[in-house]
This record gives C-alpha cells, sequence and structure tokens, in this order.
C-alpha cells in the first residue's frame, strides 16, 4: 500500500554526462496545476535555450500534455500524481516525458480529429497536435507515458 502523496510512477533516469538540463517534477493531478507547472518548465527550457525557436511548440505539446493526463489518464483523481521528465542535450534538443497513472490507452485507436463527424468534436485534438508540433512523439507502458522530442 502507498504512503500518503506517495507515487507509484517511476523517477526519472538521466544519463547526465552530456545534458544542459534534467527536470524530475511530481505534480499533484488537477487542472490547476497545469499551467503553473507549464510554466515552471518553460522558463528552465526557454533559459537554457533547449529548443530556440520552437518554445511555442514545446509548451503546447507539454500544455497538452499535461491535460491528457490529468484528465484521460488520472481522470482528476487527487490521490494520483503525475511525474514529468525533462532533458536537454544540447545536439539532441528537448526530451519531455509525461508519466500519468492511469489505465492506458491504445493511442492507435484514437480517431483522427480530421475525418468525418470527428471534425465537430470536441475531445480528441491533443494527440494529433502533439503529434504535428514535435520531432518525436511515441508512447509507452500501455499508453500511460509519453515521450515528446524537439530539437
Amino acid at each position: 500500500m502507498r504512503a500518503e502523496g506517495e507515487s507509484r510512477l517511476p523517477p526519472c533516469e538521466f544519463q547526465a554526462d552530456k545534458l544542459i538540463l534534467q527536470i524530475d517534477e511530481l505534480v499533484n493531478s488537477e487542472i490547476d496545476a497545469i499551467s503553473s507547472v507549464a510554466d515552471k518548465l518553460m522558463h528552465l527550457i526557454k533559459e537554457s535555450a533547449c529548443a530556440p525557436g520552437h518554445e511555442f511548440e514545446v509548451e503546447t505539446a507539454l500544455r497538452e500534455s499535461l491535460a491528457n493526463a490529468v484528465l484521460h489518464g488520472n481522470r482528476q483523481d487527487p490521490r494520483k500524481k503525475i511525474r514529468i521528465c525533462c532533458a536537454c542535450q544540447a545536439d539532441r534538443g528537448v526530451l519531455i516525458i509525461v508519466k500519468d497513472e492511469g489505465e492506458g490507452f491504445d493511442p492507435a485507436k484514437v480517431p483522427s480529429p480530421l475525418v468525418g463527424e470527428n471534425i465537430h468534436s470536441e475531445h480528441g485534438r491533443g494527440i494529433y497536435l502533439i503529434n504535428m508540433l514535435m520531432d518525436e512523439v511515441h508512447f509507452e507502458r500501455g499508453g500511460t507515458e509519453i515521450h515528446m522530442r524537439k530539437g
């Protein structure tokens, strides 16, 4: 059994020899937490020049992935946490991993927001946007982790 506030999300693992920036942040699964944590991370990313000229894309993908983790992954369960891992390497750009404690999903089953009745849907655009904005995107651990790279 987990202690109060403890997360089952594994800590971030970094190979620190070439990293300019490394962040391992555990945040509450609350909509209100998204802006403050995104603002904090983006300040550090901008300050370290991890993705020069691509800050808008990185910030949008970060906010979308956090919203998905809170709303769809953890379903706003206050007992669950979200872990954000962020690393920056001069020749590889910025890598962001967002982990949630949800049940996961199959990204291949998320309908395209560009087809048929999905065009008018209020949901389903986040993953599409993330894929369009970032250079690399993939999911791990049954869809409970999104890995995004821009550089």
